[in-house]
């Protein structure tokens, strides 16, 4: 079966993405990105799949795969269960870290390990120990103290010892194979053009499947309709300006993102937020302003 591609953001005034998901949860399928993903198990027991490799994983399992290896963990659980968190995940660019390493070479150190995680790389609970609280805080910090933890946290994999690898020597990705299946070439679309006005029928051309076949592969692959799917692309796409730029209006966000419709953005981001964008704005402020007075 043909790995699905998944569509990482990463957010404007951001180096990499740090987030955590329950389950059953829509990223959870076997799928590959271009980035490199250090996958923390905070609950549950299961399978798990990297490459060629299929292994058992309980809490405490982290793994570092690197770009465009296809990859899924799988929990067991009853039937209809959901549980709020079971993974903690840190993603980023081969050009971050590559140009992160020509600023600090110290980070020199760090490059067989990168290089080895083309494999998948299991790191011993020992170290996984080590990593979870830094992790944990990771998901909500801000501003230098990212910074701060991702440093920490590559340290600590560049110095870890006994480390597995995953995938046979042998198991080479070929993400030019997985762009040729049509859902694959769908998603790819979204990703280059999601400010754009597409719709089904133009995305059924591109996947070579008919609107219907195509709306029932898309829901399958992603866990949501076309429309659920770019509507929180484009609301996250939002939120990273809104973050990133202060002097944006909410007007010309609400275009630049994509809607065409300053009440519809107003009530979509609501509903994917939970506040509407200038409460967002304003909650962004005053936790800036309070940093800057700590």
């Amino acid at each position: 079966m043909e790995p699905d591609l998944e569509v990482v953001q990463i957010r404007r005034g951001e180096s990499f993405t740090a987030w955590s998901h329950g389950y059953p949860f829509h990223t959870v399928r076997w799928h590959f990105h271009p980035e490199y993903e250090l996958h923390l198990v905070v609950s549950t027991t299961g399978r798990y799949f990297v490459g060629d490799f299929i292994g058992e994983f309980e809490p405490g399992n982290l793994v570092l795969t690197g770009p465009n290896l296809p990859h899924n963990w799988v929990s067991d659980l009853p039937e209809g269960a959901s549980i709020p968190l079971r993974g903690r995940v840190i993603q980023f660019s081969e050009r971050f870290i590559d140009e992160t390493m020509k600023v600090l070479p110290e980070l020199a150190t760090l490059a067989p390990l990168l290089e080895t995680s083309r494999r998948g790389v299991l790191f011993p609970p020992e170290v996984a120990g080590q990593i979870s609280p830094l992790m944990s805080e990771l998901m909500e910090a801000q501003g230098v103290r990212r910074i701060e933890l991702f440093m920490a946290i590559a340290g600590a994999l560049s110095r870890a010892k006994g480390v597995d690898m995953l995938a046979s020597p042998s198991y080479l990705p070929d993400p030019s194979g997985y762009m040729s299946v049509g859902i694959n070439k769908a998603l790819a679309y979204i990703r280059e053009n999601l400010t754009q006005q597409f719709d089904e029928t133009d995305l059924a051309s591109i996947a070579g499947q008919s609107t219907g076949a195509f709306s029932r592969t898309f829901r399958k692959h992603t866990g949501m309709s076309l429309v659920q799917y770019v509507k929180r692309l484009r609301i996250n796409l939002a939120c990273q300006i809104l973050m990133s730029d202060e002097q944006a209006s909410i007007t010309d966000i609400c275009f630049e993102v994509g809607f065409n419709n300053l009440s519809n953005f107003n009530r979509q981001f609501l509903a994917e937020k939970g506040m509407p964008p200038s409460r967002f704005r304003r909650l962004l402020a005053d936790n800036i302003d309070a940093m800057r007075a700590a």
